[in-house]
């Protein structure tokens, strides 16, 4: 059987972070001849060191602590003035180029998502696709892949094995750091939630802890087959990363 060349497939990844500030509100002390914001009055406080020791102190705070419950966290106290880090998210290739694709031959890229600095608290990372892979015209598409089928039969939120090369369609394979637990090898997959079929995004990468050098491999693979139409398919991938403060 004479082999059908295809097109370029591209697929472009859009990076998008968003912190997730807490509102906190405190009482403002005033009268004609005074205003005291952040009603908290302290004896002293200083950063004490050596060669062998780095030591940040106060003294006199009656509610230097960390408080939490749903919905907000007060860090109170000089200590925590210190405590906010970075949060660093970065892909390190943002456009796949997958060439001429060939029937039954699974066409493969991989791009690595990293943490560097996760925040003060957790992280996520997340990911949706705009569309399916389309032309575009956006007459033509390739599927999402749903797997082997059977018991292999994936979805966006349940990886399973896609190893044969008559199951068509578009997905990808995690592994690294703080990844969802059904990425088992290289040979478990998932298709992307799609926002035009009004999917949510999914959970690529997180964590309860702090983020620091945390990195992950994202495997895209494609394999179509002989009556897919020939032409330039294309989609965009958004990843967002959300730390917590």
């Amino acid at each position: 059987m004479k082999k059908i060349k295809y097109f370029t497939a591209l697929i472009l990844l859009t990076a998008i972070f968003i912190s997730s500030f807490k509102i906190a509100y405190s009482d403002n002390l005033n009268s004609n001849n005074y205003r005291i914001q952040f009603g908290n009055l302290n004896i002293g406080g200083e950063k004490l060191n050596s060669g062998t020791y780095y030591l940040s102190t106060s003294v006199g705070q009656s509610v230097a602590e960390k408080f939490s419950s749903n919905g907000y966290i007060v860090k109170a106290g000089f200590q925590y003035l210190k405590s906010i880090i970075p949060f660093s998210f970065s892909i390190s290739d943002i456009s796949m180029e997958f060439g001429t694709l060939t029937p039954s031959s699974p066409s493969t890229q991989t791009t690595n998502l990293t943490v560097s600095f996760g925040g003060a608290g957790q992280y996520l990372v997340t990911a949706i696709e705009e569309t399916p892979l389309k032309t575009f015209d956006g007459l033509n598409s390739i599927p999402d892949t749903s797997c082997d089928g059977g018991v292999n039969t994936c979805t966006t939120t349940s990886a399973k094995v896609w190893a044969s090369t008559t199951k068509y369609g578009f997905g990808y394979n995690m592994s690294g750091n703080d990844i969802p637990a059904d990425f088992t090898d290289s040979t478990y997959f998932r298709p992307f939630p799609d926002r035009s079929a009004a999917a949510s995004p999914v959970t690529l990468m997180s964590s309860t802890n702090v983020g620091k050098s945390r990195q992950s491999t994202v495997t895209f693979k494609i394999n179509i087959s002989n009556v897919q139409p020939a032409g330039t398919y294309r989609s965009v991938v958004n990843f967002t990363a959300t730390p917590s403060y």
